[in-house]
């Protein structure tokens, strides 16, 4: 029996698209929320996800954008080959059959399965990135309250939601170096992302507050590796952190395009030291 099983269909509404015209990517991790769930009551483990309590990562590989329109569904699988839990989530374009993204997902503390049924990984390697060093460059991108409508089906902050958090971090960190709204409609270019690295050491509970600080780990022609850590404002607590890897997109040609002088100049203050 093939180990991956369908855990979720859909299409990319159009309203769920940003400035990039391409599916926004905490739409993803909404999609993935599903698929995980799925996937742990498949295995008997929805029990140990409601209660929680442990770090979640997420690897993530954009291999091709999906646009307004398109039609998917995602296959998840237990995955052989590590001492804790590990599950992969494959997103499939229905029409073609082509793989376009790949979740890598471990879950830390917690057991491997014994199912009888493991699938190999045959999504692509992460490479180690290294993390910043210090912050004091990070500037704040975003700050509030976990609110009513972000809960997920648990109670807690939910996956989406929190992605969704730090869009608004990079859209803030973006407009500090120049990408602005004028500039991505005036110039044509955006920043698209094709790597993330999350990790969840713990989700919110309803009205907790919340503080995100973002900086620039790596800067290339046309790549931009950012960081965004989002902490508890009254403790300093890391909760979240995510790497995000991607860079300036021509929005007709739809391929990457070099930093103009003016924007690396700006980006380079808000590069972190790394080690």
């Amino acid at each position: 029996m093939d180990p991956w099983i369908e855990t979720c269909r859909g299409t990319v509404p159009p309203w769920e698209t940003d400035v990039t015209e391409h599916w926004t990517i905490a739409f993803y991790f909404d999609r993935v929320a599903v698929a995980e769930a799925a996937i742990a009551e498949e295995l008997g483990l929805f029990d140990r996800l409601r209660s929680g309590g442990f770090t979640r990562r997420y690897d993530v590989r954009f291999a091709r954008e999906f646009r307004a329109g398109a039609a998917f569904h995602i296959d998840s699988a237990a995955l052989a080959g590590d001492a804790g839990l590990r599950l992969g989530h494959r997103f499939v374009d229905s029409e073609s059959g082509e793989v376009t993204t790949w979740f890598d997902e471990h879950w830390d503390g917690v057991p491997a399965v014994t199912a009888p049924n493991l699938a190999a990984w045959e999504g692509p390697e992460f490479e180690a990135r290294p993390e910043p060093s210090s912050l004091a460059r990070a500037i704040p991108a975003a700050r509030g309250r976990v609110r009513t409508h972000e809960l997920d089906e648990f109670g807690r902050f939910g996956l989406a939601p929190i992605v969704h958090k730090f869009t608004d971090a990079c859209i803030q960190i973006g407009a500090a170096i120049g990408l602005t709204a004028d500039y991505i409609q005036s110039a044509r270019r955006a920043y698209s992302t094709f790597e993330l690295r999350l990790k969840i050491d713990r989700a919110p509970q309803l009205g907790e507050p919340f503080r995100i600080d973002s900086c620039i780990a790596q800067l290339g022609n046309s790549s931009v590796r950012f960081v965004h850590v989002m902490h508890d404002p009254r403790t300093g607590e890391e909760i979240a952190r995510l790497g995000q890897y991607g860079v300036q997109l021509d929005l007709d040609a739809r391929r990457p395009a070099a930093l103009a002088p003016e924007l690396r100049e700006r980006a380079q203050r808000l590069v972190a030291p790394t080690g």
